[in-house]
């Protein structure tokens, strides 16, 4: 008889570090969905430097807010403009690389990342480097030229 007991001691003894490794998985995987999912959106910059407005003007830009980033336009910006088609704002991602600030222009250096869906290898993207450049106008940083996946045209004709 104690011969049984001790099997089935034994074999409980597994079953229950079986539980305990899928507990601690279970753990880890919760942990990991509650990073991912907490990340949200990154702080927003002070709009009174550069980097702030460029941040502002791309996010109006990927939200589709054509007439809040024409706010961070210089006058020349929203004249002179050539329009043509951009990529989809929701296949976009841009992070600041650096920024050069003079008293009155400024160069915000980005990287741009582009999405172009599923490919027979999965995911296919680019990405490439590019500047923003500001001028300040009356004490405010505006964007006087951007690169042409985040270029808005406010004055676009329209075509039929």
């Amino acid at each position: 008889m104690r011969h049984t007991d001790h099997m089935g001691a034994a074999a409980g003894k597994p079953d229950r570090i079986l539980i305990i490794i899928l507990a601690i998985i279970a753990v880890l995987v919760v942990a990991a969905l509650a990073v991912v999912f907490s990340r949200g959106q990154p702080p927003l910059l002070d709009e009174a430097t550069p980097q702030g407005v460029v941040q502002r003007y791309a996010a109006a830009v990927i939200d589709g807010d054509e007439s809040a980033a024409t706010a961070y336009l210089s006058q020349a910006a929203r004249t002179q403009c050539v329009d043509f088609e951009r990529p989809a704002s929701d296949k976009l991602r841009i992070t600041l690389i650096s920024t050069t600030e003079r008293s009155s222009s400024a160069d915000v250096r980005v990287l741009i990342v582009v999405s172009n869906g599923g490919g027979p290898f999965g995911n296919s993207e680019y990405e490439t480097e590019d500047v923003f450049d500001l001028v300040k106008t009356d004490g405010k940083w505006l964007v006087d030229s951007a690169p042409w996946q985040l270029r808005v045209c406010p004055n676009r004709t329209v075509r039929p």
